[in-house]
């Protein structure tokens, strides 16, 4: 069970270091600015008519969406090459998402019995586990990166318009612009807590120049966690996401399958160094936009975090 909460946390429902105003009006582009940040939001535009266009994201004001998902796990010990264990489990399951303007979401996640619940009321985040005694873990309000996986344009669209071009990459057989966004040290001193530190967070997106839509995700982040001994333990995590299976709900383009392969690196302990890789293939089955009856109460936290709320 460990395990798999583990995989679930990383790879089902991980959450992005960065206040990204979820399901906000599309902003438009400002004109002082360098080149690089000029072409970027040029891009998005670009990316914006790609995916229905301002009207149509604009209309959106909550969504819900059903889904299947299949994750591996396996992991080795670097350094030690003649010993490596390499274990590989594939685990079943499914996810509802909800979500609703301006900065609410719940995810339910449920792999192999295993249940995940994270969500957003707006002031801050939570992630839970159904099989785990411990309290739930909060923070400031952060989006899901699910949501910037092809399913709500509108999010990642006032994402990237912050981020620079740096060039051009070939993915999968596409001619990709690259958008990069590096997290600011005041974003991310407010997503640190007491016993651990994010000294950096970048954010990578390949927008197609045929299409236009966005192809590949990627995000690195280094975590420092402090212990008593002082002797710190640094957790490098880096994933990519490619996005495929585009189709129309609603006169919005969504993405409807893809991949994520994450890695985790564990380094800084005098023990040795552990790495593990994973990886989710997800399938959209239904997704369904301004859902009737949706309050403010499907998106309380636990119990247990109503206090101080």
């Amino acid at each position: 069970i460990n395990e798999l909460r583990f995989l679930l946390y990383l790879v089902g429902s991980p959450l992005i270091p960065l206040q990204v105003q979820v399901g906000h009006s599309v902003h438009k582009p400002v004109k002082d600015c360098s080149i690089q940040a000029s072409t970027a939001k040029y891009i998005v535009q670009q990316y914006i008519a790609a995916t229905g266009g301002p009207a149509a994201l604009n209309a959106v004001n909550s969504m819900c969406v059903t889904g299947q998902v299949k994750m591996t796990a396996s992991e080795f010990h670097q350094g030690d090459d003649s010993g490596v264990n390499l274990k590989s489990n594939d685990e079943m399951g499914g996810f509802v998402l909800w979500q609703k303007d301006p900065d609410l979401w719940c995810l339910e996640l449920v792999v192999s019995g295993c249940k995940v619940i994270c969500g957003s009321n707006g002031r801050l985040s939570w992630r839970h586990s159904s099989n785990q005694q411990t309290p739930a873990s909060t923070g400031p309000p952060r989006p899901l990166r699910r949501f910037l996986q092809g399913l709500d344009p509108r999010s990642t669209a006032n994402l990237f318009l912050d981020a620079t071009c740096i060039g051009e990459k070939i993915i999968n057989g596409e001619d990709c612009f690259i958008l990069k966004l590096e997290t600011s040290p005041a974003v991310r001193e407010a997503q640190s807590g007491p016993s651990f530190e994010i000294i950096h967070h970048t954010i990578w997106g390949y927008f197609s120049q045929r299409s236009g839509l966005l192809i590949q995700f990627e995000d690195s982040r280094l975590l420092r966690m402090r212990t008593k001994e002082d002797d710190d333990v640094f957790w490098e995590t880096s994933a990519e996401s490619v996005m495929d299976d585009y189709r129309y709900v609603d006169n919005v383009n969504i993405a409807h399958g893809g991949k994520t392969s994450v890695t985790v690196f564990r380094y800084g302990e005098a023990s040795a160094n552990h790495r593990r890789q994973m990886t989710e293939k997800w399938r959209i089955e239904e997704v369904d936009f301004n859902v009737w009856g949706l309050s403010v109460d499907h998106f309380l936290p636990p119990a247990n975090l109503q206090i101080g709320i």
